[in-house]
């Protein structure tokens, strides 16, 4: 028997691929939806910054009137002293916290609700946000990063701008010290060889050197030892001319 593959021994979430949630500064959600957010808004202020390794963009300690703190996405442009509002009657500014019906078409929210105060799933990612595409009665239709478009209820809080960060990954590491760092606070596993370096029992495209030896498609039904590769491809390799040739045609 060959050995298990790296995403069959992932799904095993041993100790080896566990997240360090220990070192998690903080878990991002937004407050209550109570009656002060539903009627009007509730007034914060920014008292710091903090740099979680859970994650690539900054979060922003927030401490609210009635005393309640919370830590947030920090957008582009916050700053320590910042007003943060959250509630319906919140207004359009960046950081602030409001239903996706007050939010006008064409602005860029982000950290989403999926449903109304489960306190922000979608578009958390350092640089990213979503697009308020269209409104209709209950409902608002939102353009992700992924240019999908997602129809979710009105009455969904997210928050206004662009998540900080975006640009982090245009910076060249320079040295590998800086990857094994950069892995080691997400646990994540680095480095990572390619099949075709591995041997035949350790990988399905091992065996040969730097040479896979057959073709990489792979069946849907494949059993999950060989499920590697262009899994259920439609096509594999280069476009023939004469076939792009005719598409053009058609055009």
């Amino acid at each position: 028997m060959g050995k298990l593959l790296k995403q069959q021994r992932r799904g095993k979430g041993s100790v080896a691929y566990r997240a360090p949630s220990h070192r998690y500064k903080a878990d991002v959600a937004f407050r209550r939806y109570d009656e002060a957010e539903k009627t009007g808004f509730v007034r914060g202020q920014v008292l710091e910054f903090v740099d979680d390794p859970a994650r690539g963009a900054l979060l922003m300690h927030v401490m609210f009137e009635n005393g309640e703190e919370r830590m947030l996405l920090a957008p582009e442009g916050a700053y320590v002293g910042q007003e943060i509002r959250c509630g319906a009657e919140a207004g359009i500014s960046a950081g602030n916290c409001l239903p996706l019906s007050k939010v006008p078409e064409g602005f860029m929210v982000f950290n989403i609700e999926m449903v109304p105060g489960d306190g922000g799933k979608l578009v958390r990612a350092a640089g990213s946000y979503a697009t308020i595409a269209s409104k209709e009665k209950d409902k608002v239709y939102i353009k992700l990063p992924s240019r999908k478009t997602l129809v979710l209820p009105a009455s969904c809080r997210a928050q206004v701008g662009v998540v900080c960060g975006g640009g982090r990954l245009e910076k060249p590491l320079m040295k590998a010290g800086n990857s094994f760092y950069k892995k080691h606070a997400q646990n994540r596993r680095w480095p990572v060889n390619r099949g075709v370096h591995m041997a035949a029992y350790n990988h399905p495209f091992g065996g040969k050197q730097h040479h896979k030896g057959r073709g990489s498609m792979t069946s849907r039904n494949a059993p999950p030892g060989r499920k590697v590769g262009h899994i259920a491809a439609r096509s594999v390799g280069r476009k023939k001319a004469h076939v792009e040739e005719k598409k053009l045609e058609q055009k």
